[in-house]
């Protein structure tokens, strides 16, 4: 039997950070299905939704699917069922013909709305004896692994590390 790979210690740091990764992502599936479910959605509608209303204008489904790191297609699927339920509304682009643009509806806003209260009280609650600055430490690592992946796949360019001063 072949002898398995020997990693650099920093190397084994970030595989425990990946397997750990991919069990968060998969409870946080969860919860949020959970969360949205008094909403009629499910955690793959409200995170769709919500990169459309936290950037604030109408998005293609490439731009969605490019800030949520999911597939082109999986978004235009979500974002099929998201306008049949009058949550979101597709539109002309003006930049491209055949990339409308996707736009949150009244309905959606008040959907989100609604989610993003019960998140809230849900990430204090989660928060609570957390400390800070290990948080903001997380968030950055988790932000340049998800760059060095992107590099890796080669779907753009690795965003340089931003340094916190203290």
């Amino acid at each position: 039997m072949p002898k398995a790979p020997e990693r650099t210690r920093v190397g084994e740091r970030v595989t425990e950070v990946i397997l750990a990764m991919f069990r968060a992502s998969g409870l946080l599936i969860e919860a949020g299905d959970r969360l949205a479910a008094n909403e009629g959605m499910t955690a793959a509608r409200w995170q769709v939704l919500g990169s459309i209303e936290l950037a604030g204008h109408p998005l293609t489904v490439p731009q969605i699917a490019r800030r949520m790191g999911l597939t082109r297609q999986t978004v235009h699927v979500t974002v099929k069922r998201l306008a049949a339920d009058r949550l979101v509304e597709l539109e002309p682009n003006a930049d491209h013909r055949r990339s409308q643009l996707v736009r949150v509806t009244k309905l959606g806003k008040a959907t989100y709305q609604a989610l993003d209260r019960r998140q809230a009280k849900w990430a204090n609650r989660l928060a609570e004896g957390l400390n800070t600055t290990d948080l903001e430490t997380t968030a950055r690592v988790l932000g340049e692994l998800s760059g060095r992946f992107d590099a890796e796949l080669g779907n753009t360019p690795r965003p340089r590390t931003r340094r916190r001063s203290t």
